[in-house]
């Protein structure tokens, strides 16, 4: 073995015993398994009753998607877990080195700070998917019951969770370097996931610049990759965090560095994560790869909204608070904007709630200019924005409708699950710790 590698694999080998004797992680791995099974159980009841079952109304669930009906309900427990256990690992398991002297003898081999960082964050990372066993476990039964899956659509919700907890595990590494205590990164962190909360509570109040920002929050970043939507601009601005969080973290762990240089090395990284961040929210290519195609006009329509060339102005006389405007929103909006990059839309409104702007003539219309050609509409559905797009632009012929999803309808009760969730993954936790602590003994 070189000179080089040997105090990497030194420090992968003691990384590894220190998260296997941490007693944060065993509770961790302990408690996944009871929140997986009862989102996943809930979600399999659910999903088999809107399917027929127990004499409900057959049919009902050909409209059902596995992506919405027990992928995102079954894979939220890894967000729970991700805001609220797995940062007490990662602080374990950098702030502990700190508090227990170890940090002293890990500066004494040969190896970059960064070099130690990303150790600790490959075993956390390691960590985080021997614990995300427990949604896979779903997974397996939902095969076993007779259920589809879609690969794209669940890698979407895999690669959305996983994101999560890169900024998690780099959020609370970079707390942990730079506080004094493992209390303190706790608390700070904590405080940060809140502000996160708190971004998207001012969003859905005041939207626009607000309500941008909100969308590259974890909280609405899950929520698109759990509904298959993948956005470039999204994993960009989460690796450049992640990756931000991490090189933060190898700062502040040189103890013999002097704290005003340390600072300004900070100070310049901010920098750079913002511009990078910027930069990122620019890309416009993204992705729908759930099967019944949510996030997304039909085929037809989008080639027919691809041959419009021009610019295309929107304007929609609706009050932030208005729930008219959170529909269009969500259901046309967004979609248009993924196809159209450049169409604009403005909103227009004297207030918030617009209550009080209801004996304004305009209020409520939304008004569509291409070209010189204009249409105004108060129907705020999907089907209305497009009949207005395509009458401005003067397109009349549309190729028939290929989008043809029935759904997979399901009607089986989560049989065996209770039994796998609530007594087979405690125990099999439990007796993995009493094994691992035996054998270091």
């Amino acid at each position: 073995m070189s000179s080089r590698s040997a105090p990497t694999v030194w420090l992968l080998r003691k990384e590894w015993r220190e998260l296997l004797s941490s007693r944060s992680w065993w509770i961790f791995l302990l408690l996944m398994g009871p929140l997986v099974g009862v989102s996943f159980i809930s979600a399999v009841k659910t999903y088999a009753e809107a399917s027929g079952l127990g004499g409900t109304s057959v049919g009902v669930g050909e409209a059902y998607s596995p992506l919405i009906g027990i992928w995102a309900p079954t894979f939220s427990a890894c967000e729970l877990a991700a805001a609220f256990l797995l940062p007490f690992v990662a602080i374990r398991l950098v702030a502990g080195d700190r508090q227990s002297g170890a940090l002293k003898l890990e500066l004494q081999h040969p190896m970059s700070s960064f070099t130690r960082i990303g150790i600790k964050a490959l075993i956390l990372f390691a960590g985080w998917i021997i614990a995300t066993l427990a949604p896979f476990v779903g997974v397996v039964l939902w095969k076993a019951y007779g259920g589809v899956i879609y690969p794209p659509e669940l890698l979407s919700v895999v690669l959305g969770h996983l994101l999560n907890a890169g900024l998690t595990i780099a959020l609370a590494s970079a707390a942990a370097a730079v506080t004094q205590h493992p209390s303190t990164a706790a608390i700070l962190t904590l405080s940060i996931t809140i502000g996160g909360w708190i971004i998207n509570f001012i969003a859905a109040v005041h939207g626009n610049l607000w309500e941008r920002a909100a969308s590259y929050t974890p909280t609405a970043m899950v929520a698109e990759f759990q509904h298959g939507l993948i956005r470039v601009s999204v994993v960009g601005v989460s690796l450049t965090l992640v990756l931000a969080g991490l090189i933060l973290a190898a700062i502040w762990t040189r103890v013999g560095v002097a704290v005003r240089r340390r600072a300004l090395e900070s100070t310049a990284l901010a920098i750079a994560a913002l511009v990078l961040v910027v930069a990122c929210t620019q890309l416009r290519p993204s992705w729908d790869v759930s099967e019944n195609r949510m996030n997304s006009f039909s085929r037809s329509e989008e080639r027919a909204l691809r041959q419009i060339s021009g610019s295309l102005t929107i304007e929609v006389h609706l009050a932030p608070e208005d729930p008219r405007r959170v529909d269009l929103e969500r259901r046309a909006l967004v979609k248009l904007r993924r196809v159209m990059p450049q169409v604009n839309i403005q909103y227009v409104s004297d207030t918030w709630i617009g209550l009080f702007e209801q004996s304004n003539p305009h209020y409520g219309e939304i008004t569509y200019i291409f070209n010189g050609h204009s249409a105004t509409s108060r129907a705020a559905t999907p089907e209305a924005v497009l009949e207005n797009v395509f009458t401005v632009a003067g397109i009349t012929d549309l190729a028939a409708d290929d989008d043809n999803f029935r759904g997979h309808p399901l009607p089986v009760p989560p049989k065996g699950a209770p039994l796998l969730f609530y007594i087979v993954w405690p125990l099999l936790v439990v007796g993995c710790a009493f094994l691992t602590y035996w054998r270091t003994r």
